[in-house]
């Protein structure tokens, strides 16, 4: 263990070899990663969003193959229902159920809840897949920035809503798929929505990561994590059509090295799937299955100040459209 934590600290220091195929490929070696293939996840379900493409298809692929019955969460009827098919033949697994909610849109979020509640008396995990990085900035029905509403807000809803069926399911696990691209961006919630003036679609993205590890820490703070666990992973650089269509030219450059989709989401899916380390503590953010710092700069260590963690939740509580006065919907972080 002593050599593999010291290549292991040499990779993360090096960003890029970390971040690449190349760092899955040592640490999992190093570390004897158990494959999830071995797991026998019968029984126990787990929301997947974005669950058609990319990070959020492979890390429902992996689930499935496990046994695991899956809940894909996506935007358009035919393509979730058509994926839904897809992996049912390709894993073996017909206890697949599709379901479509637009994330940008918080009626369509407390829909999709309200469905689920409906159809499920418990939840063992829920994963915070979906994501986009816009080029332009857009606005949602409800008059937020897209980004922020997807990555931000809709999260913060569906976790309140879920919560009790998360708990029903003992100890419950709710996963957020961020990035390192927040590692740049500093705590603010006074401007986490950027101005149409100065919105650039990978600052915005940024700030909307950085919130996402945040309130990941936030809800482990604020409840109970013998009645659910919370984590936050950083999938790497993966090869995904999100990364093609919004990162061309880093795309480019980087392909030869880029994970695949299924190395990106192993991570997410081990937390989801093991009953080791993933229960044995709660808010922390991973790589490549070991807990992670959520700094590298001062800058953004200096930013993270308590203050700044109630003006983020507080505003996450009244963009959702929650009623704080029902604790029991939005437990109060202890910052």
């Amino acid at each position: 263990m002593i050599a593999a934590d010291a290549v292991d600290a040499v990779l993360e220091a090096t960003v890029a070899p970390s971040f690449t195929s190349i760092g899955c490929a040592v640490r999992s070696r190093l570390d004897r990663w158990r494959s999830l293939a071995d797991y026998d996840l019968d029984g126990r379900i787990v929301l997947v969003t974005g669950a058609t493409s990319g990070l959020g298809r492979a890390v429902a692929e992996l689930l499935a193959r496990a046994q695991a019955t899956v809940i894909l969460l996506g935007r358009d009827a035919v393509k979730t229902r058509r994926v839904r098919n897809e992996l049912a033949t390709a894993t073996d697994n017909n206890s697949l159920h599709p379901v479509v909610a637009d994330l940008t849109d918080l009626a369509s979020v407390d829909n999709a809840a309200t469905e689920l509640l409906e159809s499920f008396d418990h939840l063992d995990a829920v994963i915070h897949n979906a994501g986009t990085l816009n080029v332009e900035r857009q606005t949602t029905p409800d008059g937020l920035e897209a980004t922020v509403a997807l990555h931000v807000v809709a999260p913060f809803l569906l976790t309140s809503r879920l919560l009790d069926r998360l708990r029903a399911g003992g100890p419950g696990r709710v996963l957020t798929m961020s990035s390192g691209g927040m590692y740049t961006a500093p705590l603010c919630a006074a401007d986490l929505e950027m101005s149409a003036g100065e919105y650039r679609g990978t600052d915005q993205y940024a700030k909307a990561k950085r919130a996402q590890v945040t309130l990941n820490e936030m809800w482990a703070s604020a409840v109970d994590r013998h009645e659910v666990v919370f984590h936050a992973v950083h999938p790497g650089w993966a090869d995904t059509p999100g990364v093609e269509s919004s990162l061309p030219r880093f795309h480019r450059a980087l392909r030869p090295l880029l994970r695949t989709p299924a190395e990106g989401a192993d991570t997410i899916a081990w937390l989801a799937a093991d009953d080791g380390r993933p229960l044995a503590s709660t808010g922390a953010f991973w790589h490549d299955r070991r807990p992670r710092p959520i700094h590298r700069l001062g800058s953004t260590r200096r930013s993270d100040t308590a203050e700044r963690r109630d003006a983020l939740w507080a505003w996450c509580v009244e963009r959702s459209g929650l009623d704080p006065s029902h604790p029991e919907a939005v437990p109060a972080p202890n910052t």
